[in-house]
C-alpha cells in the first residue's frame, strides 16, 4: 500500500467535502434540515455524520481506542470547546471542518509505508457496540474515504431533491483534470 495513493484519496475526500459545503451554504436553513428517507435523514445531519466520522477515525488513528466527539459527552472538554453534538450552526461546522482538515493533512504528511501496516484499535459505536476492533491502518484510511464517498453521494441526492442549482462535482477525475489545467495554465 502506498502512502502517496492513500494521501491522494484523502486529498479527493477533502476536495469533495469543500464542494459539498459550498453547495450546501447556498441553501436555506429549511432546505438543510428537510427530512429525507436516506442518509442520516437530512443534509444537515448527513454533513454532521460525515464530519463526526472523520473526526473519530482520526482520533483512533492517533491512538485513542475509544474516541468520541468533543462536546458529545457532558463535561468532556473544558471551556467552550464544542464537538459535532454541540455544533449549532452551519458556520460553526465549516470552521470546525477547516481545523479538522488541517489535522488530517498533518497526520497524512507523517505517514510512512511501514506505519500503514500498524494496527489501529477502536471501540465500536455501531456493530458490536463497545467491542474493540483491531484493523490495519491502511484499511481505516481507505474506509474513511469510501465512507465519505458514500455519504457525499447521499448528500448530492438530497441536494438534487431540494432543487439545488449547482450540484457539486464529486468525481476524482474532475479534481485531477482541474489540477492539471491549473498546472498547464501556469506553464
Amino acid at each position: 500500500m502506498s502512502v502517496k495513493l492513500i494521501s491522494r484519496l484523502h486529498e479527493h475526500r477533502q476536495w469533495v467535502n469543500r464542494a459539498l459545503i459550498e453547495s450546501v451554504q447556498m441553501l436555506s436553513e429549511a432546505e438543510r434540515v428537510q427530512a429525507f428517507p436516506i442518509g442520516q435523514g437530512s443534509i444537515w445531519k448527513s454533513l454532521l455524520h460525515l464530519y463526526a466520522a472523520e473526526y473519530v477515525w482520526l482520533e483512533a488513528l492517533q491512538g485513542d481506542d475509544s474516541p468520541t466527539l468533543p462536546g458529545d459527552l457532558p463535561g468532556e472538554l473544558p471551556g467552550n470547546q464544542k464537538g459535532t453534538g454541540a455544533i449549532e450552526s452551519f458556520t460553526e461546522l465549516k470552521q470546525n471542518w477547516v481545523a479538522l482538515d488541517q489535522r488530517w493533512i498533518d497526520y497524512l504528511n507523517q505517514l510512512t509505508d511501514d506505519s500503514l501496516e500498524e494496527i489501529v484499535s477502536k471501540s465500536s459505536t455501531s456493530s458490536g457496540k463497545g467491542k474493540v476492533h483491531r484493523t490495519k491502518c491502511y484499511d481505516v484510511l481507505l474506509h474513511v474515504c469510501t465512507h465519505a464517498q458514500y455519504t457525499a453521494a447521499q448528500v448530492v441526492n438530497m441536494l438534487r431533491h431540494v432543487g439545488a442549482k449547482d450540484l457539486p462535482d464529486t468525481m476524482l477525475i474532475s479534481m485531477a483534470r482541474k489540477q492539471m489545467a491549473m498546472i498547464t495554465d501556469q506553464e
